[in-house]
């Protein structure tokens, strides 16, 4: 068993480069799980300067001076912000409203549709089967009701936190922009001069994660102007809930579209029934839906992640469940990480008894 074990560890930790990889990653992991809450501003801003960092290329690459590339960059962001807070929130806020506002009388029509069951499938489902569905949904809707009492209770800390962050992400942002050469540099000379498996899999990588990052979040952005459109021009009640459920569901692939379809055709249901507005809606979504996938996604992703569906959605469930969101938007990256760190890893061992064609020996 030593033997075997110590035959893994030559084929796989033979190269210090590997060894230094290794504790590379698992500091990082560390350092996610335990300060990830601490560093939440910093992560922020370092993935938003990621995001960012395109603008300025593209700017500099039409004769700006880096300075103001990023200055102007920094503008741009600070408008969206500003979008943000002063004209899309004041929306979702008046439209959340007037959906709790009406959600007892959605759930008196959703109670009177569950109680006809019974009587036109009395072989399917019964009575009493409806009333434990209706008393379950009941107490998880006053669990909901609590959670939302709670958290207006005690947002005022959470208000704070906001603020701070759209006064500290920006700076930081600028400065992560201005001096990106120069904390890459930094970061580099911790590392030994001579590392080709970490410069393989950040070439690999780099040019990757950022199409697919920038790539994602300007999906997110059609997506979801596109539904609100479409949603408002048919006139559906919370079009800016529903476009924002829309635009955000493009981040989980095969599962977001068929989980956000169930809000979109119950709005559609409480408001107009099975009437013909109901099924333009459904057609007007799933034209939406087409075409992101066939057109908006090929045209943004010309480098397809060669991933195996099975991994996608494994990678969504562990990053998701470590790291929320942000987890679940990253999960393709890194899923595509690990697998570069994989091909790309070095085997001594095995490098050294199958000699490639042309080595001397």
């Amino acid at each position: 068993m030593i033997k075997v074990f110590r035959g893994w560890i030559d084929r796989y930790f033979s190269d210090e480069e590997a060894v230094l990889l290794v504790v590379l990653i698992a500091a990082s992991l560390i350092i996610l799980l335990t300060l990830g809450t601490v560093l939440a501003p910093m992560i922020a801003s370092v993935i938003i300067a990621f995001l960012m960092q395109g603008v300025v290329v593209r700017l500099r690459s039409w004769g700006a001076p880096h300075w103001l590339a990023v200055t102007l960059t920094s503008i741009l962001l600070m408008a969206m912000l500003a979008s943000l807070v002063l004209v899309l929130l004041p929306v979702i806020w008046h439209q959340s409203a007037r959906f709790v506002a009406e959600l007892p009388r959605m759930l008196g029509e959703w109670q009177d549709l569950l109680l006809l069951l019974p009587q036109n499938y009395p072989n399917l489902i019964s009575e009493a089967q409806v009333e434990d569905l209706i008393s379950v949904t009941a107490t998880e809707l006053g669990r909901f009701g609590q959670s939302v009492l709670s958290f207006s209770v005690s947002s005022l800390p959470v208000l704070v936190t906001v603020l701070v962050y759209f006064v500290l992400v920006p700076i930081l942002v600028f400065f992560f922009l201005k001096d990106s050469s120069l904390i890459v540099n930094w970061v580099g000379s911790f590392l030994p001069h001579k590392r080709p498996v970490m410069s393989k899999i950040w070439q690999e990588m780099n040019q990757q994660i950022a199409n697919y990052v920038r790539g994602k979040a300007i999906e997110i952005l059609i997506v979801g102007a596109v539904s609100y459109i479409v949603f408002t021009l048919l006139g559906v009640n919370y079009a800016a809930l529903l476009a924002i459920a829309v635009g955000l569901s493009v981040v989980i692939p095969y599962i977001g579209a068929a989980v956000v379809t169930l809000p979109v055709a119950m709005i559609g249901f409480f408001q107009w029934g099975w009437g013909s507005e109901f099924f333009y809606l459904m057609l007007a979504y799933g034209i939406i839906q087409a075409l992101d996938g066939n057109v908006l996604v090929p045209l943004l992703f010309s480098e397809a992640v060669n991933l195996h569906p099975v991994a996608i959605i494994m990678s969504v469930l562990v990053f998701g469940g470590l790291w929320g969101f942000w987890g679940v938007f990253f999960a393709i990256p890194l899923a595509t990480l690990v697998k570069a760190i994989l091909y790309a890893w070095p085997i001594g061992v095995q490098e050294a008894s199958h000699p490639k064609p042309g080595d001397e020996v």
